[in-house]
């Protein structure tokens, strides 16, 4: 992550009223700018700059988590967490928040990948390939 880049921190909230929580709560997951503008490129490229996106976990993968994250066309959930960050919406579910506490999420682009990117205080330790991981 580059230093001189923003980080949004945000924590659970209701669907109808987004607002982000203090810093120091555990439970609070982090976007970086470069996360939300390549979240918001991708949205407009798809033709659907109002969509979100959901990010959370699911049972999977070689080292037993693994991370989701894709677009969401559809109105939050009744107990999804809604983030919003300079007009794009993040949806998180109450479980895989629970394990992306702390988290930020953020836009890597390497020779070997591009796209976004956990990094999670909650891992212990994670497969070669970055997308599936274990828990403390």
């Amino acid at each position: 992550m580059n230093s001189a880049q923003s980080i949004q921190e945000f924590g659970p909230v209701s669907a109808e009223a987004p607002k982000s929580m203090p810093p120091s709560s555990k439970r609070t997951i982090s976007v970086t700018d470069g996360a939300v503008a390549f979240a918001k490129k991708k949205l407009e490229q798809r033709g659907t700059p109002n969509a979100a996106v959901r990010m959370g976990i699911r049972g999977g993968g070689c080292s037993g988590f693994s991370y989701v994250i894709q677009f969401e066309d559809e109105p939050p959930k009744e107990r999804d967490t809604v983030l919003e960050a300079d007009g794009v919406r993040f949806y998180v579910d109450k479980k895989s928040l629970i394990y992306l506490a702390g988290s930020t999420l953020d836009y890597e682009k390497t020779l070997m990948f591009q796209g976004f990117k956990f990094r999670n205080p909650n891992e212990a330790t994670s497969c070669g390939c970055g997308h599936s991981f274990t828990v403390k």
